[in-house]
């Protein structure tokens, strides 16, 4: 049994669904959990393991989750940890890997830190629940990568299956 804390930086509601989603897989293999929004995180030494999600927005993770990472960074290497990104670039087969996503590729890279366990997921698309520039700058982007453009999609994207196996591939390590 394991001591995990769950982070979680989202802008729509995604990312923190698939956070607590976990939690409830991380609780039923037997671990103490709990799950904490970025601005209110709790010591970090007082985990075993730390999972830290965030979320795309505008291209990019929000700077406070490489704030986080910087000022935490030699305690998250003591620990095992986990990052994983949720966008959608993600729902497209060649870009929903670690290894092929651009946004996991950028966060590596900039934040210098090495999670024992990466993973890439992909979001959820709701037109309706975006202000007027976030819709219609995401509307321009699906049109420029061949995605829906109906201003009514709402679609989630999330692969429940490959959240389900993350969790027990990091309950093990």
């Amino acid at each position: 049994m394991s001591e995990i804390l769950i982070i979680y930086s989202s802008v729509h509601g995604q990312t923190r669904k698939i956070c607590e989603c976990l939690q409830k897989q991380f609780i039923a293999l037997e671990n103490e959990v709990v799950i904490s929004c970025l601005a209110e995180c709790p010591d970090l030494a007082d985990f075993d393991k730390i999972v830290l999600g965030a979320s795309i927005r505008h291209g990019k993770h929000n700077p406070s989750v490489y704030d986080f990472v910087t000022q935490h960074r030699a305690i998250l290497d003591t620990k095992i940890t986990s990052f994983f990104s949720v966008n959608l670039v993600a729902r497209k087969p060649a870009k929903n890997t670690p290894k092929t996503n651009p946004y996991m590729l950028a966060f590596i890279e900039k934040s210098e830190w090495q999670p024992n366990l990466l993973q890439v997921f992909a979001g959820k698309l709701n037109y309706q629940g975006y202000g007027f520039v976030d819709r219609n700058a995401i509307r321009f982007i699906m049109w420029l990568t061949k995605g829906p453009t109906d201003a009514l999609t709402n679609i989630e994207y999330t692969d429940w299956d490959k959240v389900d196996a993350f969790s027990r591939e990091f309950s093990g390590l």
